[in-house]
């Protein structure tokens, strides 16, 4: 049989695939201080994409017909056993990514208590928004606490009030190491000294901080090593620095895990079974995982960690000593939220920041916490942190001449009387447009400054917020 031909060459299709990269933010270099993380090491990438391609048209839904891939799972559940202190019982399963692993310990904790028919997961405000989603998907209730003013660390105080206010309701705590917008690690094992004698299970989310903080000087234990911790997640795509998308979820002993599971046999295909949300899943980024977490080793991981955290502490110190800018927490890992003064904004900053090569990212003002530049420093970021603080001060000094951007105020208004469940697709349209994601005649797109519609968005309630960029999303995608 003869190959067909093909519609277009391959090499014609490569080069739309470069053309269209053009305007993607770079994913190495470590001038992408979100959604990326780069070790800086050419051979390691290399590695993982050929492991990539190598396994990608295998399938995780049937262990018994790719038992690479079972393999390969279990020397990453045991190379996470060592590093976080898990006991001999300890499993675990790959997943797609963090939020995966957020769901399924959700999904897990619910379904371990089937005579509890309104449960409830406890966590502190800051808590990463997968658990919000998880709540969503599997009709959870989510009751979120406020964490202390001055560290933003969970208040295991108000924890516990919250387990007393809903009582025989609660199947599961979940703390953050660290928090995403913030960078600190929760209290565990204060937190585990509330839940464990009440029965009740305990989430560590490491899925930024995993493969960090088994190497950096953390005081007090936040992992396996404190009892109570009943399942942690970890992504082996952030700071592994593997290819996405892979994410570890483990639980302390297999009874823990049995309602991760899935089965149905009520229909007359094959019996399905499933450990995961995905069912047909390719191997490529588990063999890519596993691939570079050999390359790696623990040495490897030493080094690059220590490389990022010393690039984390040269920036803290750097930001003291920019006029106008603060960070607003001492970090505990490689996450830093960096606020203002007031005389400028740090919508503008990250635009002002773009504009110089770096992208930063801005996140919202939220309870006590004000709006900040956050920043994810990784290995190949540390040794461009002096350029990256020249550009800092320079973008400073030029939002500082501009000012901070200005709602008005009968805009402002206007935001928080709306209610987001009144409006019809006509009345979004025109939301869009005033806020500048949407031209005339509905076409949607970016303006080239976002600091205007961040700071709009950054005055509207949560639910307009959230309401406004749904509607961008569905827009933009149609």
């Amino acid at each position: 049989m003869t190959d067909p031909t093909p519609g277009r060459s391959a090499d014609d299709v490569l080069r739309e695939l470069d053309e269209l990269r053009q305007d993607d933010l770079p994913t190495h270099g470590g001038r992408t201080l979100a959604y990326v993380y780069d070790s800086g090491v050419a051979e390691a990438d290399e590695l993982g994409r050929r492991a990539l391609a190598m396994f990608g048209a295998t399938n995780g839904l049937d262990p018994t017909a790719f038992p690479s891939l079972l393999r390969m799972e279990s020397d990453l559940v045991a190379t996470a056993r060592d590093m976080f202190h898990g006991g001999p019982a300890m499993v675990g399963s790959v997943t797609s990514g963090g939020t995966e692993s957020i769901l399924l310990a959700v999904k897990t904790a619910r379904d371990a208590h089937p005579e509890i028919a309104d449960p409830v997961i406890v966590v502190p405000s800051t808590i990463h928004a997968a658990f919000h989603k998880a709540c969503h998907y599997f009709g959870v209730e989510r009751v979120s606490v406020p964490v202390d003013p001055s560290t933003f660390r969970a208040d295991p105080s108000a924890i516990a009030v919250a387990l007393d206010q809903h009582h025989g309701r609660v199947v599961l705590v979940a703390v953050s190491t660290p928090s995403y917008a913030h960078g600190v690690v929760d209290p565990v094992a204060e937190v585990a000294a509330i839940t464990r004698p009440r029965g009740i299970r305990l989430h560590v989310d490491a899925c930024i901080g995993g493969w960090v903080l088994p190497w950096a000087d953390v005081a007090a234990p936040w992992d396996f090593a404190v009892e109570g911790v009943t399942s942690l997640s970890a992504d082996l795509h952030k700071y592994a620095y593997a290819p996405k998308g892979v994410s570890l979820l483990l639980h302390a002993d297999p009874s823990l895990r049995r309602d991760q599971f899935f089965a149905s046999a009520d229909w007359p295909g094959y019996t399905m079974l499933n450990a995961t949300v995905q069912s047909t899943r390719s191997g490529g980024p588990l063999a890519a995982a596993w691939s570079v977490v050999r390359y790696f080793g623990d040495a490897g991981y030493a080094r690059l960690v220590r490389s990022a955290l010393d690039g984390t502490r040269e920036l803290v110190e750097g930001v003291g000593r920019v006029d106008h800018l603060r960070v607003l927490a001492e970090p505990d890992s490689t996450l830093v939220a960096i606020a203002t003064d007031g005389t400028c904004d740090v919508f503008t900053i990250s635009d002002l920041m773009l504009e110089r090569g770096w992208f930063v990212q801005p996140q919202m003002a939220f309870g006590d916490s004000p709006a900040t530049v956050h920043v994810s420093l990784s290995a190949a970021t540390a040794p461009a942190v002096p350029d990256f603080l020249a550009a800092l001060a320079e973008s400073v000094v030029e939002a500082v001449e501009r000012g901070p951007v200005q709602v008005d105020e009968a805009l402002r208004a206007a935001a928080e009387a709306i209610d987001p469940s009144t409006l019809d697709d006509a009345a979004f349209d025109g939301l869009l447009q005033v806020a500048g994601l949407a031209g005339e005649g509905g076409s949607i797109g970016l303006p080239e400054q976002m600091a205007p519609v961040n700071a709009l968005l950054d005055v509207a309630p949560p639910r307009l917020r959230e309401a406004l960029l749904v509607a961008f999303l569905d827009r933009l995608s149609r």
